[in-house]
């Protein structure tokens, strides 16, 4: 199945022009064809194409479906951006395809990225939304001081994972408790400064790790969000 993305499908009948450059120019479709769009919102749209346009092709929907998420909870990865962006792309990309709900770019003593541009990570999030057959499109946040996340972001559990073995963690999958809404914080490269990992604790969050290898930042993000649908699934 290939679905196609428009935002305003329910009020607007134009697919944008990337969708519509695809539909008539990549896969030469012609009026009269059926084809799938999905609103990022959880709705899926039967359309049928009457008008082939290569910029603006005009569509009418047939039908719509309701097509909730497959998981009941809020997932959200709070995670500090890597330095290099590809890697960056690469970890929105898996987390859309695995399942989340949110990703929160975190501004942390030690990023090694200060700013975040996320027009570029929305479209790599849409390109996994559609490649995965999912129809609701995570939230992606700007970059967010880890204070203001901590302090005042609340969730059925919090985490916080990081690499200092001074401070007494857990593993995630001892910790986590299926189907409830849930925040994990992630750092970077070189990790929570210990005022940030205090802050955390302090505030009410569980320390966990995330097993014995030592990961990167984008790798552990995947892992986490991994590791609650697993559990999700068993439960």
């Amino acid at each position: 199945m290939i679905q196609f993305y428009a935002p305003d499908i329910a009020i607007n009948s134009i697919l944008p022009e990337s969708d519509s450059q695809h539909c008539v120019r990549v896969l030469r479709m012609k009026e009269g064809d059926t084809l799938e769009v999905i609103d990022g919102k959880g709705h899926r749209y039967t359309c049928r194409l009457i008008e082939a346009h290569a910029k603006r092709a005009h569509v009418e929907i047939i039908e719509k479906q309701d097509v909730p998420l497959s998981w009941q909870n809020n997932i959200t990865i709070a995670v500090a951006p890597t330095k290099h962006l590809d890697r960056m792309e690469w970890m929105v990309e898996k987390l859309t395809e695995i399942g989340v709900n949110r990703i929160i770019p975190l501004l942390c003593r030690y990023s090694e990225r200060k700013e975040l541009k996320i027009e570029r990570l929305e479209k790599i999030a849409i390109s996994a939304m559609k490649q995965s057959l999912k129809t609701v499109l995570p939230i992606i946040d700007v970059m967010t001081p880890i204070k203001d996340v901590i302090t005042k972001q609340m969730y059925d559990q919090r985490f916080i994972a990081y690499c200092d073995t001074s401070i007494p963690r857990k593993l995630l999958s001892a910790e986590y408790r299926a189907n409830k809404d849930t925040l994990i914080l992630i750092g970077p490269e070189g990790d929570f400064s210990t005022e940030e990992i205090n802050l955390a604790l302090n505030s009410g969050y569980k320390p966990i790790s995330l097993g014995d290898n030592r990961l990167r930042t984008e790798t552990a993000a995947v892992v986490a969000c991994d590791t609650c649908h697993i559990i999700n699934q068993l439960f």
